[in-house]
């Protein structure tokens, strides 16, 4: 498969930049990226793995804009990281030996759990608040155990398909981390990054990538990520949810349609 137009290249760099951003500001970027390479002509798991490694670019970029939130967490990182690596291992082990015909009739299944997802985001969210305050006097208790456990099955979804996984990230980390939101969504900027990477690494050996749409979209979603995060505070990310979710979940219709 190959770009074959001016529109086609335009179509990606746009997607991929929007993608970058919503990770940063969201999470569902995958909800679009997918979906526009399927309409391209790019199998299932292709447009999965190649999807997957061009929007790398933008987790760089939200790592960037959440450095201040990343201060004082170097510990947590490096305790959380190997977890999030074993469980992105597994995933993308099991997408690759998965058989393209049965990883398509999954993949609605997947885009819908993480469409919904996404639409139930900002009630999560407020619950979530309720538990840890912005001001950061959080009233859970930390829970290391569950929460490295948690990592990893969020990390063994990550690698597999990846759709929403910031949701799930964010989720798992609050309910298990005393600490503030926003910082929170720090350190899952970072645990992304990681979970990618590693999906990047085996897709990179072995997967079905096509690397002229990674070459075209990586810096799209980079700048997309970077610009995403750094408005992150400003933008109430509610309206931005439910369109990407509603589109989402007409792109799951549309799959349990035509795959």
């Amino acid at each position: 498969m190959s770009l074959n137009s001016p529109g086609e290249y335009a179509l990606v760099i746009v997607i991929a930049a929007l993608a970058g951003a919503i990770n940063a500001v969201a999470g569902g970027g995958t909800l679009l990226t997918f979906p526009t390479l399927l309409s391209l002509g790019l199998p299932s798991v292709s447009a999965n793995v190649t999807s997957t490694i061009a929007l790398v670019g933008g987790y760089v970029g939200g790592i960037a804009g959440y450095r201040r939130e990343l201060e004082g967490q170097k510990a947590t990182v490096r305790s959380l990281v190997p977890y999030v690596l074993a469980g992105a291992i597994v995933g993308s082990t099991i997408l690759l030996i998965t058989d393209d015909k049965l990883f398509r009739s999954i993949v609605p299944f997947l885009v819908l759990f993480a469409s919904v997802l996404l639409l139930m985001q900002p009630r999560l969210q407020a619950r979530l608040s309720e538990i840890h305050p912005e001001s950061g006097q959080a009233q859970v208790k930390n829970r290391p155990i569950v929460r490295k456990i948690s990592v990893f099955f969020a990390a063994v979804y990550g690698g597999y398909f990846g759709g929403v996984l910031g949701i799930i990230l964010l989720a798992v980390l609050a309910l298990t981390l005393a600490d503030s939101l926003q910082r929170i969504n720090g350190l899952k900027s970072v645990l992304q990054f990681a979970i990618n990477i590693i999906a990047v690494i085996v897709f990179a050996i072995f997967g079905p990538v096509y690397w002229l749409v990674v070459v075209v979209m990586f810096p799209a979603s980079l700048i997309g990520g970077w610009i995403g995060s750094s408005q992150a505070r400003r933008l109430h990310p509610t309206t931005l949810r439910y369109v990407i979710g509603t589109y989402g979940v007409i792109c799951a219709v549309v799959l349990f349609v035509t795959l």
